[in-house]
């Protein structure tokens, strides 16, 4: 019984690390629309948001979309607002 209970510790941890492993989603993708052309979306899915990259701000605006699409589903919610260089999403 007191080999058991000094292997607790090491199965709580064991357990821990699945749990975060194995409940953690992967990231979708994720697109913006210039705010000043439009016509040009970024392709955010590999970009994480930064002070050097682009943030959403908050307003009740959609920021990021799942596709290059003004109709498509909203992913993050804010105005979005671009700092760096992105990179474009191909159509």
């Amino acid at each position: 019984m007191n080999k058991l209970m000094s292997k607790l510790p090491l199965l709580a941890f064991v357990l821990a690390a699945f749990a975060a492993v194995a409940f953690t989603s992967p990231r979708g993708p994720e697109y913006a629309q210039d705010p000043v052309n439009p016509s040009i979306w970024y392709d955010l899915t590999h970009v994480a948001p930064s002070s050097t990259s682009y943030e959403c701000d908050d307003a009740e605006q959609v920021c990021t979309r799942i596709q290059p699409n003004s109709n498509s589903d909203m992913v993050e919610e804010g105005l979005f607002v671009k700092y760096g260089n992105l990179p474009i999403a191909n159509p």
